[in-house]
Formats: C-alpha cells, sequence, structure tokens
C-alpha cells in the first residue's frame, strides 16, 4: 500500500502539471473513440501498451475477457458494453487476448476450479470456446494448446458481442468496427485477426479494412 501511495505523491508532483489542461477538459466529460475490452490480468496495461492518453480509452476488465450474450443474465459487462456504445457513441471495440492467461487455463482445467465456484460459473460465459478447441485441436501439446484457446476465445466474444442489441444495431448500419487482439507478455507483441487470412497477424503487418460506410461514400464520389 505504501509504494501506491508514494506512487499518488509522484503523479500529483510529476505527471499531473503537464497535462493539467487536459484533465480540466476532461472534467467536463469524455468522449472516447475506442472500448478497450481486455483481461484483468496486472500483466496487461492498455493505456501503456495503446500510448494512449487519459480520455482516449473506455476500458472494461474481466477475468478471461469475457462477454455474455445477450439473453445469459444482467451484468456489468452488457451494461457497460451499452453505455459505450449508445451513449458515449465509440466507434470501436478491441477484445484483447493475452499470452500465459490464468483464466484460459482454467477453461481447460476446470477439474482446478473446485474451490473457486464464482469462477468456474464465469467461465461458462466461454464453455464454446472450451468446446472448439478440445474437439478440434487435442492434438497440440499444452503450451499450444493454451495459444489457440487464447485466440479462439477472442473470436467467441467477439460473437457474443454481435448478440448484444446496442451492437448488433450499429453493426446494421455498418458504424462501429470490431477487433480481435492478442498480445504477447514475454515480448510485447500484438497480433490482430485478419478476416482474410483467418489467422492472427503481427500488427506490424496488419492492414486495417475499411469500414463499409466509408467504402460506399468513396464508391458514389467517383
Amino acid at each position: 500500500m505504501q509504494k501506491l501511495i508514494e506512487g499518488i505523491h509522484e503523479f500529483q508532483r510529476e505527471d499531473f502539471k503537464p497535462l493539467e489542461g487536459l484533465f480540466g477538459q476532461l472534467a467536463h466529460g469524455q468522449d472516447p473513440e475506442t472500448l478497450f475490452i481486455t483481461c484483468s490480468d496486472s500483466r496487461i496495461d492498455p493505456n501503456l501498451l495503446t500510448r494512449s492518453m487519459p480520455g482516449d480509452l473506455f476500458i472494461l476488465r474481466n477475468a478471461g475477457n469475457i462477454i455474455p450474450s445477450h439473453g445469459a443474465g444482467n451484468s456489468g459487462e452488457a451494461a457497460t458494453i451499452e453505455y459505450a456504445v449508445t451513449v458515449l457513441g465509440v466507434k470501436d471495440i478491441i477484445v484483447c487476448g493475452h499470452s500465459h492467461c490464468g483464466a484460459m487455463k482454467a477453461l481447460l482445467h476446470p477439474e482446478k476450479l473446485t474451490n473457486l465456484p464464482s469462477v468456474a460459473s464465469w467461465l461458462s460465459h466461454a464453455e464454446t470456446t472450451r468446446r472448439i478447441v478440445l474437439e478440434n485441436y487435442s492434438h497440440l501439446g499444452e503450451e499450444e494448446l493454451l495459444d489457440v484457446t487464447i485466440e479462439e476465445n477472442v473470436l467467441v466474444q467477439i460473437e457474443h458481442l454481435e448478440t448484444l442489441p446496442s451492437i448488433a444495431s450499429r453493426k446494421r448500419r455498418g458504424n462501429i468496427n470490431l477487433w480481435g487482439w492478442v498480445y504477447k507478455i514475454e515480448t510485447g507483441q500484438v497480433f490482430a485477426y485478419d478476416v482474410k487470412s483467418k489467422q492472427f497477424i503481427s500488427i506490424a503487418e496488419y492492414e486495417i479494412p475499411v469500414p463499409e460506410e466509408v467504402r460506399k461514400r468513396r464508391t458514389s464520389a467517383i
């Protein structure tokens, strides 16, 4: 705790002053363009990873970067997403998994959750991920299996996102973009899901697709 208190003093003394004008503006409201959904894991810092400033990202974190699908019951996740999309009008939503994810390890080994009933219940929202992996990748070794699980879970959670009414309506109008990322803790690399190749590729090689509404505008202008 002492380390955190000292950190607050350092923040107020060294970091806040240069950004005082920005924080003054943010005190009157926020206008983030991106909702960043990731794991609660302490090794991930979305702002550090993306070099973003206060006010740039609306962040949702939980164990395993999981989004319960519509109809799975009321959840803070659904409320947060609805607010981000309907009130804040975010244009992009990123679901970001990460290497060495403890939640995904537990998903593969439910027998280890005997004394963690709440965790087991939460991970039921990733049951589709578990079945996809066990039925299609059982030939892989433990480490490779975990990597595949992390990637597949990102894609499954994006599918869950698309079931939420606030997302579905915006998707129909073509004015929201959903992205799947995986962050590799040990190297700092980020991999993005490429729809064309159906693979996660280094974000350095990733070509951002032009949204449908932009393509239509460009076509009509020719």
